[in-house]
């Protein structure tokens, strides 16, 4: 899905002041665009420190920059660590992503719910981290056992596994969720503005008009119960103005008499 708006900094969240989100940590990555299209993940959802640990074809790798589409400014900042326990070294608080079990025992949560702990910490000083294992391998016991707790996304047990970009996303996301709070719906009315009362008046006016000169309503006693039905249903969809003057046309349209066919038209 593509929305990207360039007159906005890429970090930049209108209306919402977003707290420093987690270090997304990279444990032994193999390709440079998996590590590059990670990056754009993380930049979607306003993240962007990228710690990387012993990637294998080295850094900086070229393949990264060009799978980030855009997101230059976390692979710029991409820091580079020889192993895990340095990565973390800074931090209080580290998750770790895995969906292999293992004989470690540690909490397990779910990606919303680790989301939650996160701002928690956040908003008590805490610096937070996350990690993801290799590729092929995804994190060994020993690098496991430097998290706090292990994410875990609940997906089909029969077919649970994600690219690396996928699962950064997914974790990502629901940090940016829990840090925004509830989202409400909008209705985007583009150039157009909502309707003024008097312009939905005008038009149900015509309307009115027009239906007694077909003789729409059954009854005169009925039709004051009928005119408000057709009130109550063009208030409830809230028009545009834009839409209102089609709605005129429709009426004007049907009130003219049958002309003669236009070439082209329909048999």
């Amino acid at each position: 899905m593509a929305g990207t708006d360039h007159r906005q900094s890429a970090g930049a969240d209108e209306g919402a002041v977003m707290p420093v989100g987690p270090a997304i940590i990279l444990v032994r990555p193999q390709l440079g665009e998996n590590i590059g299209t990670a990056a754009r993940a993380m930049l979607n959802c306003g993240l962007s420190t990228l710690r990387l640990v012993a990637p294998r074809d080295g850094w900086p790798n070229p393949k990264a920059l060009n799978a980030a589409s855009g997101a230059d400014e976390v692979i710029g900042g991409a820091e580079l660590y020889p192993d895990v326990a340095s990565a973390v070294a800074d931090l209080n608080r580290v998750y770790a992503t895995t969906a292999r079990p293992r004989e470690l025992i540690k909490r397990v949560i779910a990606p919303r719910e680790a989301a939650a702990e996160q701002i928690g910490g956040v908003g008590q000083g805490e610096r937070i981290g996350v990690l993801f294992g290799a590729e092929r391998t995804g994190l060994s016991n020993d690098e496991l056992g430097h998290a706090d707790a292990i994410i875990e996304v609940p997906l089909n047990p029969g077919f649970a596994s994600l690219n690396l970009a996928q699962a950064v996303l997914i974790v990502a996301y629901e940090w940016r969720m829990a840090a925004l709070g509830p989202v409400e719906g909008r209705l985007p009315l583009g150039t157009t503005v909502p309707a003024t009362k008097s312009e939905i008046e005008a038009f149900l006016r015509t309307l009115n008009a027009a239906l007694d000169a077909r003789e729409f309503f059954p009854t005169p006693e009925m039709r004051p119960t009928m005119v408000q039905n057709l009130r109550a249903l063009v208030e409830r969809l809230v028009p545009t103005q834009q839409e209102i003057q089609t709605l005129f046309g429709v009426v004007k349209a049907l009130q003219r008499p049958p002309g003669p066919r236009k070439p082209g038209g329909s048999g």
